[in-house]
């Protein structure tokens, strides 16, 4: 039978996967995979490279545009496609099977095991804040000219990696509701951050931003070629902040009425981070000093320290902790589906096809990046690991973009719930976005992005190995047919 033309929704493959994800829950996935750490660092780095509170306010309201309309695409595409593994669905239809099983390979291999790992040394190492023990080091190894220190923290981010994993084999409801905790407690620090520094802290930054701003070289020309180079270095730490919108669409399959609640939830989801973003800026500008600001290496934590003391610190350090692990237990709930879904078209290994007949979670494809992302923790690479990704990652932004403009010609009349506001202008921004930052990290990591490239291009062999197999002839008969 045809399929073009049909609403997936109303005609969904056959899965053993149950749609166990309210509206609630989706929100908070949004939400908990875009607010990680980035909004407690990044404002400096901003401000550093503008010289400027209103530019800096600038940067992260482009930066909240740019992520809005790439929303409006995901959007669509989500709701047309609520399957399994996200843009692995979106690319092969748009695009073909080879830019899926592309996406598919760089998500399971590179970006998620390497985030999980670096999450959870993240959490370890807010942990050690308040422990020092955790920071202890077990044992100093030599190889070479080089000296590998192990500290407890390496088998810790291991075992946190499992736990976490555990909790999304057992079940997703369950996932989906402590993803809901997790996610009011970072909504609660960062409110808690805003509401007591307007309470309590003391306003020193309104005069000595004017200055500065007044000083800068960029005030000269605010429209100026100086001007629009530093916004858009400012943007790179912006746009990491607001990452993780478009992860929604990897749980489709197991989202109640997802052509509705996944638009909503996605858009829902990044206006409130995006509200709560300016917020806490607009705390960090009133309280501290430009000069200060800009040289701070962690400005939430001077900005609470200002009216808490040590025991505020303290406190911030556990929020943080607290949103490294809820980041993590999205990537492992949303990564996890995307070898699931390539497994059962025949193009991944497939143990990861298997779902538990209890549980109705894909538990061979959880536990397989779980063990990925546990030797990577152990191992202590990933640090390595993680930039290659982020130019990886946004090559698929840009070609999803254009998928949802390809599909909008060749299927013009495939059921679509939603579709994406300001079509075709804001889809075009969000590609032109994404092209831009693309050649701007290879310009600045050339090597690096290089080698991000060829992660993803060693995947190609596989899939022409893969797509031979009985399954996979099967499964692109059915597509096509």
């Amino acid at each position: 039978m045809h399929t073009k033309g049909l609403d997936p929704a109303a005609h969904p493959p056959r899965s053993d996967l149950i749609r166990g994800l309210g509206l609630w829950s989706a929100v908070a996935i949004v939400i908990g995979d875009t607010i990680g750490t980035g909004i407690f660092l990044v404002t400096s780095d901003m401000a550093r490279a503008v010289g400027s509170a209103t530019l800096v306010f600038t940067a992260w309201i482009i930066g909240g545009l740019i992520v809005l309309f790439g929303a409006f695409c995901y959007a669509e595409l989500g709701a047309a496609f609520p399957k399994a593994g996200g843009p692995y669905v979106y690319l092969n239809r748009g695009l073909g099977p080879l830019w899926g099983f592309l996406f598919g390979w760089m998500s399971s291999f590179l970006e998620r095991p390497v985030a999980m790992a670096t999450l959870a040394a993240g959490f370890l190492r807010f942990l050690g804040f308040l422990f020092p023990v955790v920071a202890t080091p077990l044992f100093t190894q030599h190889i070479g000219r080089y000296e590998f220190t192990v500290t407890a923290a390496r088998p810790l981010a291991a075992l946190v990696v499992m736990a976490v994993t555990a909790i999304n084999y057992l079940s997703v409801r369950l996932g989906g509701a402590i993803q809901v905790l997790l996610t009011s407690l970072k909504i609660s620090t960062i409110l808690v951050i805003v509401v007591a520094g307007v309470l309590f802290g003391k306003q020193h930054a309104i005069a000595t931003v004017s200055t500065i701003a007044t000083s800068s070289p960029l005030s000269s020309g605010l429209l100026g070629w100086g001007t629009v180079g530093a916004v858009l270095t400012a943007l790179v730490p912006a746009m990491w902040a607001y990452n993780g919108f478009n992860d929604l669409g990897d749980v489709g399959e197991e989202i109640q009425n997802p052509g509705k609640n996944i638009p909503l939830a996605i858009i829902l989801g990044l206006l409130t981070v995006g509200g709560l973003y300016l917020l806490a800026n607009i705390v960090y500008f009133r309280i501290l000093p430009f000069p200060a600001l800009a040289q701070s290496q962690h400005v939430a934590s001077d900005v609470v320290q200002t009216f808490a003391g040590a025991r505020g610190a303290a406190w911030l350090t556990v929020a943080m902790a607290v949103s490294a692990l809820g980041a993590l237990h999205v990537v492992v709930l949303t990564g996890a589906r995307i070898p699931y879904a390539m497994a059962r078209d025949g193009v991944f290994f497939q143990f990861a096809r298997r779902i538990h007949p209890s549980f109705h979670t894909p538990s061979g494809s959880l536990i397989f990046l779980g063990s990925l992302a546990s030797l990577l923790a152990l191992s202590g690479t990933y640090e390595e690991l993680y930039s290659l990704f982020v130019f990886a990652v946004w090559i698929f932004f840009a070609l999803n973009a254009i998928a949802l403009l390809r599909l909008r010609k060749i299927e013009p009349h495939l059921s679509r719930s939603y579709r994406a506001w300001g079509y075709p202008l804001t889809p075009l921004i969000f590609l032109t976005a994404a092209v831009a930052l693309t050649t701007n990290l290879w310009v600045m990591r050339p090597v690096r992005s290089s080698l991000g490239l060829l992660v993803i291009l060693a995947g190609g062999p596989f899939y022409y190995h893969w797509r031979k197999s009985p399954r996979a002839t099967t499964e692109m008969d059915h597509e096509q047919g």
